[in-house]
Formats: structure tokens, C-alpha cells, sequence
């Protein structure tokens, strides 16, 4: 067994290091039936990119849809699973996944502070394939009030600046669309300004939103469920060193600002420490084009938990067919000079706006998925030349719509034309020169798109043929709610680079969460979960919360297991 020198030793029965979804769930499961658990996080608030993210949880066959009377065997997820992710479809963590993800959410449901909303209309993103559902296998944390937590919120990390509205987080769905409708309809304003004014109260009162949504609002209840349960929460602490004897992981070394401690675990430690996206070196040497990459996830998503599972004879799945969730990203330049990554989710599905390379040419169906976008950007970019693409669209779009963090009306444009990160043109042409596009190619791919787009149709790409993609759309415009002509100068852009949610190349485990050595065993008392863990998704994005889905229930998994173990 290894120790450090000059340190306090304590105890306890369960270490978990990260707060994200995956560290809390596995926190409290293993709280829940009676473990000692200490939780550690490196930063100085709880939540990691969790916090920041949507919110939206794929578990298929939970009991929320059926409350909804949306029934459905495992075998259809499980058929649709194997068609998206061919290859890299692994049979024991696909079942353990399907198996226990029902289970997490009746868990949290029945005895937690974590309660859940429907995606009673959500279909999966490639709804063309066997297996596919057309809504209820997304969940998402139902909002929170904040106050609740009294001065606990101070642990709790805020959402991203750049998609909140001053604060405010807003939900996709009807609260999305409310926001967007809000100057044609007189109950989206009324519902628009009851929100808006009971977050400048917050403001003035507390400092910050205390109306949570999205990821905010699930880590906002997990961080209740864990205060709840007696889990001992120590922000700004950071695993250094895992200890092991003869009989596998039994605790680690901690340091804080207090110095050194030991921690002996007697039913072992969770990594959920958030990936590797901002490890360099790590990126280096497994992302594509890993230098003109921007990632979602938090800075101090640095790759502790791959490094401390490798000390104990753990290994990184190289497998998988892409090692990070793609999102395509544009980079947001403040006022005060500081920068931020905005997401481009839902925007590209909108009717009215197209994605072009530098030679004007549009290269992918814009409505498909977030992953799906960046993976063909990434293809079609010849070698040598900057990856980036540019969203283009009208003025008309703009103002209803909005486009990357610039707002729909009446919220001004001119700020975000005077910072560079919206591009304008009287024509086309001025447009294309102002982005370094190819003219020409620009101008006749918007005439092209236009003919069509005016019959409702993309034969190119098939924009707006599956239920995913018309969800993403307008259901307003017909006859295609995906496809809109660009034709309402001035003309506008916003250029697109690789981003990340986070990583999926993580530790090999097995269906219990356990990491596994070389020759396939599990190591014993040693967990990964999160992005900590190679996804089971195997690097394929078959559907909206993909990252959620799994973090917790593999972190419901890892919790529950260990508090089996004697």
C-alpha cells in the first residue's frame, strides 16, 4: 500500500471524486442505503459541466413517459442502440444501462429531491432506424427553486452566461418558445415578463437566478438529495493519489488548502472527475484537429480520473468511433474582453439559415445532430485549412429567430456586430467577402437552397424529413418546417468551429462501473463514472442526453454496487 507523508488520515466507506451528474448520483445512491460518503471536488463550486449543460437525461422506458401512457419494451431502445452504434455496440454495458436507467429515475423520483418532466415529444435523432422512439425516452429535472437550498447555493455552480438570458436559464420546449414568440403573442409576453421580472428580483435579492432550469436545476436538486442524505461535501479538494494493497483500491490522497489527507475507503472510490477536454496533452494525442478545438466542458476537466485509473491498472478505451461528444461552437468575445464557447443546438434547424465552408458550399444537413454536424465539418475541410464553417441567414431570421448568442427582437444586434462575432452584408456578395467565403460559391448555393426551399424540399440532404429534424424546425412555416428561403437582406453569418461537450474515450468498466485491468478484470473498489468512463455509447450520439443518461445511471450503478460490497 502507498501513502504520503505529513498527512491526516481519516475514513470513510465510499470516496467519490466530481460533482457532476455521475459523482452525486453515485453519492447518494450509495448515502441512500447507509454508506459514509465524502465527496470531493476540485473546484470551489459543485456541479462541473453538468451544471452548465441542457439538462435533458435519455433513459429509456422510464416511469415518467409511462405516466405519460408511453410504454415500450427494452427491446426497442436496445435494437435501436445496435443500429446506430454497429461496431461499437457492447452488449454488457448497453443491457446494464437499459436495465438500470428505469431504476435511477424511480430512485431519485421515490426518494430524493430530484422529480422529473417528460420528453413526451422527443423523438431520437436518427428516427429512420429500427428501434427509434418518437418521444418519452428523455427526461429532464423538473425546475427548482434555488431558495431552497438556502446558503448551500453558494456551492452551486452557475449556469454558462452565454445561454442564459442575463442569468436566466431557459428551457427548450415551451419556455423556449414562449421566449421567441414573445413579440407576436400577448400570453408568450405575459408568461415572458411574469419570468423575466421574477428574475431581476432574484438579481437584486441574491445576486444571481434563482429559477433553475436545464442542467442548473438538476444539479440543484441532486446537490438537496446529497445534503439530505449526509453526504459530506468538500469543494476546492482534489485526488492526487489512489491507494491500493493486495486486495485492490482502498482510498486515496486529497490534498486542499489545509494540506494533505489520507482517506481510507473501505468499499472503494468513484471517479467522476469530468473527462479530458481541457488535458492537451491528452487531446493531442486522440482529438482530430485537436488544436483549433473549443470545448463546453469546465476548465478543470484536465483528465485526473483517466491518469489515477491508469496508477491502478486501469486503461483508456481507444475504441470508440469518436473520443469527445462533438458540438459545433462559435467563440463570444465580451465587452470586458473576456471569452466564452456558445452551442449551436437549435439554431441550425431553424427554416432560413444554411452551413457553408469557405468555398460557399453547404456540407451536411444542418437539422441533424449537434455530433453529426461537427463530424462532417471535420471530414469535409480539407487538409490545411482552418475548420470552420459559417451559419448564414437573412435579416428576417435574425430577429425571429436569433442566431448563435445574438438574440431574436427587440434584444439589440448592434453590440454583438461591433465585437466581430456577427458578420453583416448588404448583399451576398459583401457577406462573402467580409467572411473570406467564396463569392461566387455562395451565391449560387443561397440560389439553389432558395428554389427548393420555397417547395419545402432539400433533395440534397433531406432537411426536415424525420420527425427529429422537424422538432427542431418552426411548426409555423410550412410546408416544411426545417426550410425557409434566404432572401430579406442585409445578410448575416456567424462562423462555427469543433466543440465538445466532453469527452467519451474514458476508463474501460465493466456493467457494474468497475474499471478494468488489462486482462478484463475489475480492478476491486475501484468505479468510474461520467466521462470518466468510456461511454456506452461507444463514441455515436443516437439521441439528446446521451452524456446524462448514462452519468447517472452508471453513477446509480457504481453507488449501489459498492454499498453491496463488504
Amino acid at each position: 500500500m502507498s501513502t504520503s507523508n505529513n498527512s491526516k488520515i481519516e475514513t470513510c466507506d465510499l470516496l467519490v471524486a466530481g460533482s457532476g451528474a455521475a459523482g452525486f448520483a453515485a453519492a447518494v445512491v450509495a448515502a441512500h442505503h447507509g454508506l459514509k460518503v465524502i465527496l470531493i471536488e476540485k473546484d470551489m463550486t459543485l456541479g462541473g459541466t453538468s451544471a452548465l449543460s441542457g439538462g435533458w437525461i435519455w433513459a429509456p422506458c422510464n416511469p415518467v413517459a409511462k405516466r405519460h401512457g408511453i410504454l415500450e419494451e427494452i427491446e426497442a431502445p436496445r435494437r435501436y442502440l445496435k443500429a446506430v452504434l454497429g461496431n461499437n455496440f457492447r452488449p454488457e454495458l448497453v443491457d446494464a444501462f437499459l436495465k438500470a436507467a428505469p431504476e435511477m429515475v424511480a430512485f431519485f423520483e421515490d426518494n430524493t429531491a430530484l422529480t422529473f418532466d417528460c420528453g413526451a415529444k422527443i423523438p431520437d435523432t436518427y428516427s429512420e432506424l429500427p428501434g427509434a422512439g418518437m418521444g418519452g425516452r428523455s427526461v429532464i429535472a423538473q425546475p427548482y427553486d434555488a431558495r431552497s437550498l438556502g446558503d448551500d447555493v453558494d456551492l452551486l455552480r452557475p449556469p454558462m452566461k452565454e445561454t442564459t438570458f442575463l442569468g436566466m436559464t431557459i428551457q427548450a420546449g415551451p419556455d423556449l418558445r414562449a421566449f421567441l414568440t414573445a413579440t407576436r403573442s400577448v400570453k408568450s409576453m405575459a408568461y415572458v415578463s411574469l419570468r423575466f421580472g421574477r428574475h431581476l428580483w432574484d438579481l437584486l435579492r441574491y445576486g444571481r437566478g434563482m429559477q433553475l432550469r436545464n442542467g442548473n436545476a438538476l444539479i440543484g436538486r441532486l446537490l438537496r438529495a446529497a445534503l439530505d442524505k449526509g453526504v459530506d461535501l468538500r469543494p476546492s479538494h482534489k485526488i492526487t493519489e489512489l491507494l491500493q494493497d493486495q486486495t485492490g483500491v482502498i482510498g486515496a490522497v486529497v490534498e486542499s488548502e489545509a494540506g494533505k489527507t489520507t482517506i481510507h475507503a473501505k468499499h472503494g472510490v468513484v471517479l467522476a472527475c469530468g473527462g479530458y477536454a481541457n488535458d492537451l496533452a491528452r487531446r493531442e494525442s486522440t482529438f482530430p484537429r485537436p488544436e483549433e478545438h473549443l470545448t463546453l466542458a469546465v476548465p478543470s476537466a484536465t483528465g485526473d480520473g483517466l491518469r489515477l485509473g491508469e496508477t491502478a491498472g486501469g486503461h483508456q478505451d481507444l475504441s470508440v468511433a469518436a473520443p469527445g461528444a462533438w458540438c459545433p461552437v462559435s467563440q463570444v468575445t465580451w465587452p470586458d474582453g473576456s471569452t466564452g464557447v456558445f452551442p449551436h443546438i437549435i439554431d441550425r434547424g431553424k427554416p432560413g439559415v444554411i452551413g457553408v465552408l469557405a468555398d460557399g458550399q453547404r456540407f451536411c444537413n444542418e437539422g441533424l445532430g449537434y455530433h453529426d454536424y461537427v463530424r462532417e465539418m471535420l471530414t469535409k475541410v480539407p487538409d490545411g485549412q482552418e475548420t470552420a464553417s459559417w451559419l448564414i441567414c437573412d435579416h428576417r431570421f435574425l430577429r425571429r429567430y436569433g442566431l448563435g448568442i445574438v438574440r431574436p427582437a427587440p434584444i439589440p444586434i448592434s453590440g454583438w456586430l461591433q465585437s466581430g462575432y456577427l458578420t453583416r452584408g448588404k448583399t451576398l456578395a459583401d457577406l462573402a467577402k467580409a467572411c473570406g467565403i467564396d463569392t461566387a460559391g455562395l451565391e449560387a448555393t443561397v440560389a439553389d437552397f432558395n428554389e427548393d426551399a420555397r417547395r419545402g424540399e432539400d433533395p440534397r440532404f433531406g432537411r426536415g424529413t424525420t420527425p427529429y429534424m422537424r422538432l427542431q424546425g418552426d411548426p409555423d412555416v410550412r410546408p416544411n418546417p426545417c426550410l425557409a428561403p434566404i432572401e430579406n437582406g442585409p445578410f448575416y453569418a456567424v462562423k462555427v468551429v469543433p466543440g465538445s461537450f466532453g469527452t467519451f474515450s474514458g476508463l474501460k468498466t465493466d456493467g457494474n462501473a468497475r474499471v478494468l485491468d488489462d486482462n478484463e478484470d475489475p480492478i476491486r473498489g475501484l468505479y468510474a463514472a461520467g466521462t470518466d468512463m468510456s461511454s456506452v455509447m461507444g463514441g455515436h450520439y443516437p439521441a439528446g442526453g446521451i452524456n446524462l443518461g448514462p452519468a447517472l445511471t452508471f453513477g446509480f450503478i457504481a453507488g449501489r454496487h459498492a454499498a453491496k460490497e463488504s
